[in-house]
């Protein structure tokens, strides 16, 4: 009897080493197949591609790698095989728990158990992963953990982990603990991995990243937290905080600083439940949970809209925020990935059913070079936030460039135009209405020249302190000068509009320039004080990246947009009225004379068009969603040499002013040769022989 229970006691223990031994080797093996021997995830398990001939739109598949279920789809494109979709996979229901369940059997045996008792059958297939857990591991689900970060993170393993997710979620969400939820974390985060992320665009389910998205904010309003304040997960690609809140509660803020990868620095993120918010709340302790995603919004797809380019590149965390039903307006803060001058943000929420980006649910608050602040809607279906990259910005060198040059050239241009004006003005203001019309080209010249001026100040000034007094001066002098500019320009078209339907009464000189001037430097003066008056108490005045009007948070910007906006339209329909009154043909006009008259029309058209501001007129084509980059290329160059094209129009071009200019100069070589002839006479040089 006792030799028998020695023998039973050796076959067990032979039994549990060659088990043990074969459980190392499968995990062994399991680690050189799934990782690098740095311990990096390898996605590599593509096969060869397909063989077959390349057509275009056709498609194929092939078998996946070795160890691994599913195949792997082509689709031809420009005469080559690409990969579109993979359902590979090497993970199973079963692979969860089968060295599990193979130590359980072991360890029910004993030495005083008959042989005949011990079962080494295999275990029943497990009805789901739920079902499992709860055999196995009910307390923390940490039995799933090992599996999970040994896998391969192809696209059908990372499909499957997001079902994984998704039916934790649903099946064993009653009773979430901050160790369930780290648990959960630490499998979301596998596959949140950056070398991951490529490999979520081949899963056959394109509303895969959506569901994952939504099983994470589920599951983690079911978690009830412990302590006041709390750091329930800290994975590299996935933080979760919590604490508890009531109406008594001060302002409370969801801090974050989570990087891209290992070697990249922290993006910030910042989650706030405003004062009036909390007071909302019952006095009994409710609770807030935030989640901050670095790489999520470069996996999230979008469902397709009309009109709308995607991807849209996601510019910031992700932060999902779980808050009592009550309450329905979070601020957050957002560090820009990319934070390029001309990389405009955008904040949006994700709509969970809508499976996108919804823009309407929140407001961007505050914009700077590296920061951005929103103010959002919180409801059921939008519980997640971050900022795109607004389609709106055009980021080009080219436009840099074109406003630099023209800039220059334009002041230059500005300059020498006064200076002719000044040379000429006692040849050419003859009557009322010439004196009047140089009168405008002059302050059109000046008002420009300043207004450019205070431009280029600008542009160096922003980077430096834009809440101080000085870009408030600047902001209001570069107003009221653009202003005056367009508004010297609409008194010009009243002058033509005037010449042509007045011909025989004439208004007196001195009432036109009382006009003209509480036209062009009164309405402006008016309106740009108003819009200080208005929006400075407010701090809503300037952009919060230049010293320029706001828009984002009182629209100050209407007060230059509209006036310049509504003086392009009139003075369009007074150029109309001049093409209009010149194309008066005879009866029985020859093609000679229609020519003529084409090209009187092309002319006024041509001189008009920059003098009376109708360049401006395409900026509207830039403010349009999606514009192509010409549209902005052909802005920058009509507005950048505006200048130049006074001098040209209003002043080259003027047969008055050329006449002036020449009997000028015939008048000063006149005089420098009579100034010749008088030091060459004989009598100066008897004079100079005496001294």
């Amino acid at each position: 009897m006792k030799s028998q229970e020695t023998m039973l006691c050796c076959l067990m223990l032979f039994l549990a080493t060659e088990c043990s031994h074969y459980r190392s080797k499968v995990r062994i093996k399991d680690g050189d197949k799934h990782q690098h021997p740095e311990g990096k995830l390898k996605t590599g398990t593509i096969q060869e591609k397909c063989r077959g001939p390349c057509l275009t739109a056709s498609n194929c598949s092939q078998p996946c790698a070795q160890h691994f279920r599913g195949e792997i789809g082509f689709t031809c494109h420009q005469n080559k095989w690409q990969k579109s979709t993979e359902t590979c996979t090497s993970l199973s229901v079963e692979t969860f728990f089968k060295d599990f369940n193979s130590a359980l059997r072991l360890s029910v045996a004993a030495a005083s158990v008959p042989l005949y008792v011990l079962d080494f059958r295999a275990p029943e297939p497990l009805e789901s992963v739920a079902q499992g857990i709860r055999r196995n591991c009910p307390v923390d689900y940490a039995c799933i953990i090992d599996v999970v970060k040994s896998s391969e993170a192809t696209s059908g393993n990372i499909a499957f982990i997001v079902e994984l997710l998704r039916n934790i979620s649903t099946d064993l969400s009653d009773n979430v603990t901050p160790e369930k939820m780290k648990s959960y974390s630490e499998v979301a985060n596998h596959i949140l991995d950056t070398a991951a992320i490529s490999n979520w665009a081949f899963i056959p389910d394109k509303n895969t990243s959506s569901d994952f998205l939504q099983s994470m904010n589920l599951f983690a309003r079911q978690l009830h937290i412990h302590e006041d304040s709390e750091n329930i997960a800290d994975e590299l690609f996935i933080q979760t905080k919590g604490f508890h809140i009531n109406n008594d509660t001060s302002e409370k803020k969801f801090n974050f600083s989570t990087s891209m990868n290992n070697m990249t620095e922290g993006i910030i993120g910042m989650i706030e439940i405003p004062r009036q918010e909390l007071w909302k709340l019952p006095p009994n302790a409710s609770q807030a949970i935030s989640i901050a995603f670095p790489t999520l919004g470069a996996i999230l797809r979008e469902v397709h809209l009309p009109n709308v380019s995607l991807p849209r590149p996601v510019n910031g965390l992700v932060l999902s925020v779980i808050l009592p039903e009550r309450l329905k307006q979070v601020l957050l803060t957002f560090e820009k990935i990319n934070k390029s001058q001309n990389a405009r943000a955008q904040c949006v929420g994700w709509h969970s059913r809508k499976r996108r980006w919804d823009e309407n649910v929140c407001e961007t608050t505050l914009e700077i070079m590296n920061k951005v602040k929103c103010q959002c809607n919180y409801t059921g279906m939008v519980m997640s936030f971050s900022i795109l990259m607004s389609p709106k910005s055009v980021d080009s060198k080219v436009l840099d460039y074109i406003t630099c040059i023209g800039l220059s050239i334009s002041i230059f241009s500005l300059i020498l135009c006064l200076i002719i004006e000044a040379a000429v003005w006692s040849r050419v203001v003859v009557t009322e209405i010439s004196y009047m019309r140089h009168v405008c080209i002059v302050n059109i010249a000046v008002s420009l020249l300043i207004a450019n001026v205070w431009f280029i100040i600008n542009s160096n000034f922003h980077k430096k302190a834009q809440d101080s007094n000085w870009c408030v001066a600047l902001t209001f002098f570069s107003h009221l000068f653009y202003l005056s500019l367009f508004f010297w320009m609409f008194f010009k078209a009243l002058l033509i509009v005037y010449g042509i339907l007045v011909v025989f009464r004439r208004m007196m000189k001195s009432r036109m320039m009382a006009i003209g001037f509480a036209i062009g430097y009164g309405c402006p003066l008016v309106i740009a004080s108003t819009t200080v008056a208005i929006t400075v108490p407010e701090k809503g005045y300037m952009r919060p990246d230049a010293c320029w009007l706001n828009w984002d948070n009182t629209k100050a910007l209407l007060a230059f947009a509209i006036p310049a906006l509504v003086i392009v339209a009139v003075n369009l329909v007074v150029v109309l009225v001049v093409a209009v009154n010149t194309q008066r043909p005879s009866i029985g006009s020859s093609k000679a004379q229609d020519l003529a008259i084409i090209m009187r029309i092309s002319k006024n058209v041509a001189i008009l068009t920059p003098l009376l501001g109708l360049t401006w007129g395409f900026g509207i084509a830039t403010l349009i969603e999606g514009t192509s980059l010409i549209f902005h290329i052909i802005f920058a160059l009509l507005n950048a040499f505006q200048g130049f094209f006074i001098l040209l129009f209003g002043t080259i071009m003027d047969h008055k002013i050329r006449d002036a200019l020449r009997m000028r100069m015939s008048s000063l070589k006149g005089r420098s040769r009579a100034v010749e002839n008088a030091s060459l006479s004989p009598t100066n040089g008897s004079k100079l022989m005496n001294r």
